[in-house]
């Protein structure tokens, strides 16, 4: 995590803004009386919202679990695919 005030951000904002994106980095801006800001990538902002979603709901949390839990005691199986023609 990066830490610069906002001075700084500004002067230099082209250069952050590739590293939060490129780099997956999350910034806090720093100002006067406290007042921060979090800065970071849409598509890290978009992953957080998901994860957010998804272990939120109590049901989804249950189902992930319970399959982390059978794939760590192996409980797992292998099948082929086969593709299947437009006109099948």
């Amino acid at each position: 995590m990066l830490a610069v005030n906002f001075t700084t951000l500004r002067d230099n904002m082209k250069t952050y803004m590739d590293k939060i994106t490129d780099d997956y980095e999350t910034m806090i801006i720093t100002r006067k009386d406290n007042k921060n800001i979090v800065m970071l990538s849409e598509e890290s902002y978009n992953n957080m919202m998901e994860n957010i979603h998804v272990m939120g709901n109590k049901s989804n949390y249950d189902w992930l679990t319970e399959s982390k839990t059978q794939l760590e005691n192996g409980m797992v199986s292998m099948h082929d695919l086969f593709e299947v023609g437009a006109d099948e």
